[in-house]
């Protein structure tokens, strides 16, 4: 059991790698193009990867999770939730405007950690509060939501969901920082104002 569990999270791992250019990855970029070294440019992603909208999504799935503890709950849960306006963690994607093609795998590995377990609930709550989502509003489930479920049958600890992500995706980083190094230019994005204009102010002379 305990060789076929290390073979899932290897699983697992590789269903969060890379697919795009996103937030944390191109931190690592940016702070790479400074001409800092390999290591703070990944600090630098891991950083990014740290935040609730990022990779600490799946922890916000995983609290949900505990929070119903059973699949009466679910629709009561996310009706509150589209009700105040608030972000259930897992659904939605910056770029995928439809399912996460990695979540298909990863919905598939979380059927089978349960079929071993004897804990079917987390699985069919997780299925459950995808159905109820679907059912308020056509979004899918990215990649955060089942790495939940599936990290939960496999005993990762909650401070360390991130990490595994982090783990997945260090390989990508490095790759990515080292192709900016190749050819490197610094990083510096303009801005447009886009606040009021006119503005009143105080010439130098007045004060």
């Amino acid at each position: 059991m305990i060789a076929r569990h290390k073979i899932r999270l290897c699983q697992a791992i590789f269903a969060t790698t890379i697919a795009i250019l996103i937030a944390s990855t191109f931190t690592g970029r940016v702070v790479c193009s400074t001409l800092s070294n390999v290591y703070s440019s990944v600090v630098g992603a891991i950083a990014a990867l740290k935040g609730p909208l990022h990779g600490g999504a799946g922890v916000g799935v995983l609290e949900a999770l505990s929070e119903l503890g059973s699949v009466d709950k679910v629709a009561d849960f996310v009706r509150g939730k589209f009700e105040r306006k608030e972000k259930i963690m897992g659904f939605g994607h910056r770029v995928y405007k439809v399912e996460d093609p990695r979540a298909i795998h990863l919905r598939e590995l979380g059927r089978k950690l349960s079929e071993l377990s004897d804990e079917l609930q987390w699985f069919q709550i997780s299925e459950a509060m995808e159905n109820a989502v679907r059912g308020e509003k056509p979004i899918s489930v990215n990649v955060d939501f089942y790495s939940a479920t599936v990290q939960r049958y496999l005993g990762v600890p909650k401070d360390l969901f991130t990490c595994t992500f982090a783990a997945s995706r260090i390989s990508g980083w490095t790759a990515h920082i080292l192709e900016q190094l190749s050819d490197n230019r610094l990083m510096c994005p303009r801005c447009d104002y886009t606040g009021p204009e006119p503005l009143d102010y105080v010439a130098l002379a007045d004060y």
